[in-house]
């Protein structure tokens, strides 16, 4: 990559970063105590940012695992899922982006057009998912996360693409790489994960694997604090489980990007596997028995 690209993509994220811890924390000024919640420690949201943003670096994902325990503690309201997940990794994604960008080579024209496609994905998608009721969050969050679940197996049964050894994608390839970034930046807003569909969109394109984790991370590390600013305007957010995920999240992503060698992630996969599953069930569950009548 251009040392120069590479320079002003991290001017430009570090900006990115500036603006949005600026908006945070003077919402954060403005919202006092009531905000935060009353006898309520935090220890489980960091905890749940610790080992999720620990997986996440290593290319396992955030959201669904974040989902479930957020659904399997029940820490958060549905409705708030997507832009607390958003609101919370945000300053994470960050940190794993500056390390991966920093260390992976990749064509620099393709890995700046799929994050800026990403970017305008998500500032549309949060626009929307911000006004959604709980029931189409629900359902949308349902569907997404068994279709995570489901990528989690086909992978550990090596069904999903291997990829190539290129770095770089041109013509066509590109225009389709841009094109479907741009519609995970959008559900990125809803809480669905983008890690997944981009490996595999990158190992389809038949760029090499490894490019995958500069565009994935370097994609949410932009699109984030473009998305979690909308989520924080409208206050459709928890403010004690996003400050869990992110207290949390940062030191996870620097332990597992700099001490961690090799985990059996395929074990890991099986396990998240079957925590996405039971939660896209509990998901749709809750969002049939609300469109009952009663």
């Amino acid at each position: 990559m251009s040392p120069d690209l590479k320079s002003w993509l991290f001017i430009i994220l570090a900006l990115f970063t500036v603006i949005f811890c600026g908006r945070w924390l003077a919402t954060l000024i403005r919202a006092g105590d009531h905000r935060m919640g009353r006898g309520i420690t935090g220890l489980k949201q960091t905890a749940i940012g610790l080992g999720a943003d620990f997986f996440d670096t290593l290319g396992i994902g955030s959201f669904a695992t974040t989902t479930a325990l957020f659904k399997l503690f029940r820490l958060v309201p549905d409705e708030l899922i997507p832009g607390t997940l958003n609101v919370g990794h945000t300053l994470p994604s960050v940190v794993q982006a500056f390390i991966y960008i920093a260390i992976i080579e990749v064509d620099a024209r393709t890995l700046a057009s799929m994050i800026a496609a990403s970017v305008i994905g998500a500032w549309f998608g949060a626009g929307v998912v911000s006004r959604w009721p709980r029931r189409p969050i629900r359902l949308g969050m349902g569907i997404a996360l068994a279709i995570a679940g489901m990528l989690f197996v086909m992978k550990n049964l090596n069904l999903l693409p291997a990829g190539g050894d290129t770095l770089a994608l041109s013509g066509v390839h590109l225009w389709l790489a841009v094109g479907i970034n741009l519609v995970l930046g959008a559900l990125m807003t809803l809480g669905i994960g983008l890690y997944a569909p981009c490996m595999i969109t990158v190992a389809l394109l038949g760029m090499n694997p490894s490019a995958a984790f500069p565009i994935m991370m370097g994609s949410c590390a932009f699109l984030m604090p473009v998305g979690a600013v909308r989520f924080i305007d409208s206050g459709r957010y928890q403010l004690k489980a996003a400050l869990g995920l992110t207290l949390g999240g940062v030191p996870a992503v620097l332990l597992a990007a700099f001490m961690v060698k090799s985990l059996p992630l395929e074990t890991v996969r099986w396990l998240v596997a079957v925590v996405v599953f039971y939660t896209a069930i509990a998901m749709l569950y809750s969002a049939y028995r609300e469109d009952r009548p009663r």
